[in-house]
């Protein structure tokens, strides 16, 4: 290794330790974990082969969990990107108020999921939560819910949390595709008389198609990761209606001492947004290029 590759891995070094660290090491770990039983604590680890994977595919609270993930992420994904790109098309008209409006849109997502999750559970508080009293206000008292308590309500409650936090993100990447957009384009399509419609369809949409790419992808995998927010707000309640894998996971391997099982349900869960992200990926990736 010559004097200049010495100082070049010098320079990586400190990176490539902390990458092997914390992610190359936990990944190659999980999956030997997750054959076995071990339980966190003891020692003295036994290999129980498939065993684990055998018991969570029988497991209702596992394809409960999964149910609960998948329709967390999807409902979030596409409201997300839905009112984030409606808010950027908005912005990128505004003029002078653009930064400030964008700045606002973008103090949510600063803020910790913990507070976030503690704030918004004060505003859903059945009894004096800020939601049911603004409601009870204007008289619309039939209205009130319980909102994180309810199964019919909390799921819901979270998933407009989530979205509320985090449409600031994705609105961001929406108005630096927005700023790449040819001003010309947009006049010669205005000489040749197209709507407002029709040039978002054709001018606009295909050029901010990577932004869509990145947001979706983003999106989705932050969906099907869910931990905190759900934790704060219900930890996985009432019942199981708001219990994810991350949550389900976490409940085996921290609560009931199974680590070796946990890690198996983080493993599928790995498997799955792997899969999901390279199925999207592909398809985004090649309307792109259509586009």
């Amino acid at each position: 290794m010559t004097g200049w590759r010495k100082i070049d891995f010098a320079f990586v070094a400190p990176a490539l330790i902390i990458f092997v660290v914390f992610l190359v090491y936990p990944v190659i770990s999980s999956f030997y974990y997750s054959f076995t039983d071990w339980n966190g604590l003891n020692p003295t680890i036994s290999m129980v082969g498939v065993d684990n994977y055998k018991k969570l595919s029988q497991d209702s609270q596992v394809w409960n969990a999964l149910w609960n993930t998948l329709t967390f992420a999807f409902f979030v994904t596409i409201f997300q990107n839905v009112i984030s790109l409606m808010l950027a098309v908005l912005l990128d008209h505004v003029g002078r108020a653009y930064r400030v409006l964008r700045v606002l849109f973008l103090i949510p997502t600063l803020i910790s999921a913990l507070a976030i999750g503690f704030i918004w559970s004060y505003m859903y508080g059945p009894i004096s939560g800020v939601i049911n009293t603004l409601l009870e206000l204007v008289g619309l008292q039939s209205w009130t819910q319980d909102w994180l308590g309810d199964t019919k309500w909390s799921m819901t409650s979270i998933i407009f949390t989530n979205i509320w936090q985090w449409v600031g993100f994705s609105l961001i990447i929406y108005l630096a595709g927005l700023q790449g957009v040819s001003s010309e384009l947009k006049e010669a399509a205005d000489i040749d008389g197209a709507g407002a419609w029709k040039k978002f369809v054709h001018i606009t949409f295909p050029l901010i198609a990577p932004a869509f790419t990145i947001n979706i992808i983003m999106t989705m995998i932050g969906s099907l990761k869910v931990f905190d927010i759900i934790y704060v707000m219900t930890k996985g309640g009432p019942g199981d209606a708001t219990t994810s894998i991350a949550i389900l996971l976490y409940k085996q391997a921290f609560n009931f001492n199974q680590m070796g099982y946990g890690t198996a349900i983080a493993v599928v869960l790995f498997a799955i947004i792997l899969i999901l992200s390279l199925v999207l990926i592909t398809y985004l990736r090649r309307r792109e290029v259509q586009s």
